[in-house]
């Protein structure tokens, strides 16, 4: 292919459509998968069973695939899976899961900035951006369109809700409900989304029912349960309320609950 350059190595079992670009130096393992239009641009290393989806694009130094770091691991066979049109920034690092057929997965259209990590097992939706350096641990879940600032880490089997913005250094241990602002060491919930939403053009409605939500659940001085109830309550339902309301029930950590200053 003459899209491979000389000093690329491509294992022979290596399946990619046919108009990939390998840049200098890279490495590609023999049960890498690559989809129609995706680029390697340098020095880049894919290794174990390792899926990208087409037109995506993975800067110098990333390594994606590589065995987890999780001390469990036992050999099995695991996955890593890169939706369409993603891209993977210098020095990221996408860890493949821990235990048998466990799959690290990234969904379609994210930013993942340099010198991320995604470890063992965690599934990250699509429409992701995470800033230079954020760290996610295993097993965590990030809904789509969250943002996640440069420097943070987050805890193992932690949840991020869709659309949920964190700020810059902070550290979470808590599940981030959907539609909110987080920042802090510790972090806290500051407010709502606003500028999200609106990019996003949810209605109007959606956006007072959210901000309303966010008052019972952070101002009134009520437990989650309270809470809850008095939002099914006094507010009308709307499909986000429902998914916020069903983001807190499966919550196994618990939800963030501090809120900052006004």
């Amino acid at each position: 292919m003459s899209g491979i350059h000389p000093t690329a190595i491509v294992a022979s079992g290596a399946r990619l459509a046919a108009d990939v670009e390998i840049g200098p130096y890279c490495t590609v393992g023999p049960h890498v998968q690559l989809g129609a239009g995706t680029r390697l641009v340098s020095h880049v290393v894919l290794d174990g069973h390792t899926t990208l989806g087409a037109g995506c694009t993975v800067f110098p130094f990333a390594s994606i695939g590589t065995q987890t770091q999780d001390l469990k691991y036992q050999g099995e066979t695991t996955f890593v899976e890169i939706g369409d049109r993603t891209t993977l920034r210098e020095y990221v690092t996408v860890n493949s899961g821990t235990t048998a057929a466990e799959l690290t997965r990234v969904g379609a259209d994210c930013h993942i900035m340099a010198y991320c990590h995604v470890a063992h097992g965690s599934q990250v939706g699509n429409g992701v951006i995470m800033a230079n350096g954020a760290s996610l641990s295993g097993h965590i879940v990030v809904e789509d369109l969250a943002n996640i600032g440069g420097m943070t880490g987050i805890h193992q089997f932690v949840h991020i809700g869709r659309l949920c913005m964190i700020g810059g250094m902070s550290r979470i241990v808590k599940d981030c409900p959907p539609f909110m602002l987080v920042e802090g060491n510790p972090a806290e919930v500051r407010g709502v989304n606003a500028v999200g939403l609106q990019r996003r053009n949810f209605s109007a409605e959606a956006q007072t029912a959210i901000r309303e939500a966010y008052r019972i659940l952070y101002r009134e001085q009520l437990s989650t349960r309270q809470a809850v109830e008095r939002i099914r309550a006094e507010l009308k339902l709307c499909p986000e309320l429902e998914s916020l309301l069903a983001f807190i029930a499966a919550s196994e950590r618990g939800i963030m609950k501090q809120a900052g200053p006004r």
